[in-house]
């Protein structure tokens, strides 16, 4: 299948950014809501960790399963069957009238945009050159930013006026047409494959987890990419209030600036990568130049504590954006054939650990203040141990060669 250029290639990453750019608005929503959910239901530290990694629980857990149907019946298909799970825990969450109920919403939702970036990823892998899969995933994790950007300020302008429930309403009525969007713009799926050969799933599998480069790269997914989505779409929010001593509005103003710096930022990898390429740059060298930055931003603002603002957040998150390109260097080490499970796979690796770290950090900053520390230093103190974890993968990646 040749490459697809100009405007057919275009209308295809157009029919799955719609869907990405509200499953990012989802996963991150909890971060400017978290006072109206602790307010209304008078939840911990612990339980608001649980309740935003709840999504981040399904998501992951249906990652396996997830690759192996992208690849035997197709992107497109896949992504519409699983968003009407999206939609029908929207509706949940919306109706819901206590934690257990909105926890099952979460997880729901979670199951229900799990194919959002999978899919596009390995649409993107059968259908564009190699140079375009990396512009290309760069621009749709822009667009997952501007759905992070959307959760911010204007989340927290529409509150007084829909509730945090009517949001909800809307979200998934916002889902249904994205849906629509998706099959009128996206090209058919080829043909199923035959059943017999879905036997081939497992091994498949064993092949992706033992192979040398993504042994490589799993710690570093699971603590900073992993721990970056964590922080961007639920720790940052609390660190601006409990540390800093912001005011919710003030700390929904500090997540639209660190969205929109990461959102630019992404559209910038997406427009350097193909040149890096063109000049022989690789992946792997990006990843090992990089990656002390975001540790040491993270010691300054774990040792910053109250001074450490927005902006500071803001840095490192885009420090950590370089972990972006790990995803479309993977999936090319992989025959098309097995595309989407090489992208699963490492989907469930990063997904676990946002599920890891979210409620880590919670479950950190709770049983310290038990032991009598300060809120602010029990926030301190968990961040720091989140960021012994990025320092110790990120040795194993130096150490280990694939």
């Amino acid at each position: 299948m040749s490459p697809l250029q100009g405007r057919a290639a275009a209308t295809l990453f157009l029919g799955f950014a719609v869907a990405y750019f509200l499953s990012a608005l989802l996963r991150a929503v909890t971060a400017t809501l978290a006072p109206a959910f602790s307010a209304d239901l008078g939840l911990a530290a612990g339980e608001l960790g649980l309740l935003a990694g709840a999504y981040f629980f399904g998501f992951a857990a249906m990652q396996l399963p997830l690759g192996s149907a992208i690849d035997r019946f197709g992107p497109r298909r896949v992504q519409f069957t699983l968003m009407l799970l999206a939609v029908a825990g929207c509706v949940l969450f919306a109706v819901a009238r206590g934690l257990p109920a909105l926890l099952a919403a979460r997880v729901l939702i979670g199951a229900g945009v799990a194919a959002c970036l999978m899919a596009p990823l390995t649409a993107f892998r059968h259908r564009y050159s190699p140079a375009a899969q990396l512009r290309a995933n760069s621009w749709m994790l822009m667009t997952g930013s501007l759905g992070m950007l959307a959760s911010t300020l204007p989340v927290q302008w529409l509150l007084p006026l829909l509730g945090w429930r009517g949001l909800f309403w809307a979200v998934a009525v916002a889902l249904a047409v994205s849906m629509a969007v998706m099959m009128r713009l996206v090209p058919q799926d080829a043909a199923p494959v035959p059943s017999a050969a879905s036997t081939a799933a497992p091994a498949g599998y064993r092949e992706i987890l033992r192979h040398p480069l993504f042994l490589r790269l799993a710690p570093l997914a699971l603590f900073q990419y992993g721990g970056l989505i964590a922080v961007q779409a639920l720790w940052a929010g609390p660190w601006l209030t409990q540390v800093g001593g912001r005011t919710p509005a003030e700390a929904a103003a500090g997540l639209f600036a660190i969205n929109a710096a990461m959102l630019l930022t992404f559209l910038a990898w997406g427009a350097v990568m193909p040149r890096l390429v063109a000049r022989g740059v690789n992946a792997l060298q990006v990843l090992r130049w990089g990656m002390p930055l975001p540790l040491l931003l993270l010691a300054h603002n774990v040792w910053a504590g109250a001074d450490a603002g927005p902006w500071a957040w803001a840095a490192w998150c885009v420090s950590c954006t370089c972990m972006s390109i790990s995803q479309p260097a993977l999936a090319q080490v992989f025959p098309t054939a097995q595309a989407g499970r090489a992208l699963s796979a490492y989907n469930l690796v990063i997904f676990g650990g946002v599920f890891a770290v979210q409620w880590g950090i919670g479950l950190a900053v709770d049983a310290l203040q038990a032991a009598g520390w300060a809120e602010p230093a029990a926030f301190r103190a968990a961040f720091g141990g989140f960021g012994l974890g990025c320092a110790l993968a990120y040795a194993w990646f130096l150490w280990r060669r694939a």
